[in-house]
């Protein structure tokens, strides 16, 4: 499915939209990275200049399909158009896919760039292209697994560059890092800049009893005792075992630093929203983690995974990354049972979660002022059954197709409701 230009429509590739997003978090190549660009965001009461304050990143990782999403193609052959039917929107002329009600009424609020496109069919590799914007490769060969070379996600850049204000984390990555074909997708630690601008890794907030992953003080250490092992810390610096690096000051202080953060604490304090409120985004259905949404797993985390983001945000943390599965899911990689799984197991949930946090963020006066982005990696073949890589397809199943796809979006700089791009009609 190549792309095109017409008379409503404009073509982007994959480097364009990501520079796009860079220039409006203030970190573009323009005059915006500037100090006193940089700082705009923070002054300005809207988003008029241009800029976004902070920003949420969906991944949606796997690929998803786009001609069975939010660029359906009622007309086309049978083996392209697939079997969902298209529903009217809020936003006239766009039509979505029959399973995604709830996201039907917000689509005013969505752009599509219906065009971007490249040439990396690699789920770990096209990954790191779409968190870091650079291409994967070195020394000639394609970047699949972590390395501290990397270069950052803009989650780390903007911690290093206009790190959070107050005293709450400036990145945070929900729920764990993905994993694929044995190893962590590169693209979602700091790399060269350093571990102390990795992001902080939430957990699965669905769960009972949640609290954060290694900034929960275990129960026999209170405040005062943690007090008392810095002071012993203090000492043994001063003696002659050598000073510790920067660095490693600077983690250690942000580490206590959150650790005792009432306004880090409260953010990620979901007991504190209003029941409805919860409901709303999607409350877990099932207790059992351990099956994968493309064994019909479900992704009963998403819900309380975005409206952490939200309350993140609120909190003043800078960027948040969201998953749509978990670390065991390459959640919309559908080389099978395409079908199902996008009824069953997958739209139900981002129906519900990715529409709820569109409608919050704009009743609470957030949207303008944060901008929402939706991305997998690739999406997925046109044609039912068409292979392309190296794990195939099935009959029922779309193979990998980064020639063209769309990303979704939504407040910050962006004017709603547009449609940049385009792919084939059939």
């Amino acid at each position: 499915m190549s792309t095109r230009e017409n008379d409503n429509s404009i073509a982007l590739n994959r480097r364009q939209v990501m520079l796009g997003l860079a220039t409006a978090m203030g970190s573009g190549i323009s005059n915006r990275l500037s100090l006193s660009g940089l700082l705009a965001a923070e002054s300005s009461p809207s988003s008029s200049t241009g800029f976004a304050k902070n920003c949420i990143v969906m991944l949606l990782e796997g690929g998803p399909s786009h001609v069975d999403l939010w660029d359906m193609k009622p007309s086309a052959p049978d083996n392209v158009r697939g079997i969902f039917k298209p529903i009217q929107t809020s936003n006239p002329g766009v039509l979505v896919c029959e399973h995604l009600p709830l996201l039907s009424k917000q689509m005013h609020l969505l752009t599509q760039v219906r065009s971007v496109h490249h040439k990396i069919n690699d789920h770990n590799a096209g990954a790191y292209y779409a968190l870091t914007g650079r291409q994967p490769l070195k020394s000639g060969r394609l970047i699949t697994s972590p390395s501290p070379a990397d270069f950052p996600p803009m989650g780390s850049v903007l911690a290093q560059l206009r790190p959070a204000v107050k005293n709450v984390p400036s990145f945070v990555h929900i729920p764990e890092l993905m994993f694929n074909n044995g190893s962590e997708i590169p693209g979602e630690l700091a790399g060269f800049l350093g571990s102390e601008f990795d992001p902080l890794l939430a957990g699965d907030p669905s769960v009972k009893n949640y609290s954060i992953p290694g900034l929960r003080l275990h129960k026999n250490v209170g405040h005062g005792r943690l007090g008392q092992r810095r002071q012993l810390l203090e000492q043994l610096n001063g003696e002659d075992f050598g000073e510790p690096s920067e660095r490693m000051t600077k983690f250690r202080e942000k580490a206590r630093g959150l650790l005792t953060s009432n306004e880090t604490n409260n953010a990620f304090d979901l007991s504190a929203e209003p029941d409805f409120i919860r409901q709303r985004y999607g409350l877990p259905d099932r207790d059992d983690r351990s099956v994968e949404a493309r064994k019909f797993g479900g992704l009963p985390h998403l819900g309380q995974s975005l409206l952490l983001s939200r309350r993140l945000i609120e909190a003043g943390v800078r960027l948040v990354t969201c998953c749509t599965g978990r670390r065991i899911d390459q959640t919309w990689d559908t080389h099978r049972d395409h079908f199902p799984l996008l009824k069953k197991s997958i739209l139900p949930y981002f129906d519900r979660a990715f529409s709820a946090l569109l409608e919050d963020l704009e009743q609470r006066g957030l949207l303008d002022e944060t901008l929402v982005v939706a991305m997998g990696e690739f999406g997925r073949t046109p044609k039912l059954g068409q292979i392309t890589s190296g794990a195939g397809a099935e009959p029922s199943g779309r193979d990998h197709w980064p020639d063209c796809y769309t990303v979704l979006l939504a407040g910050g700089p962006f004017k709603r409701g547009l449609i940049y791009g385009a792919s084939d009609q059939f």
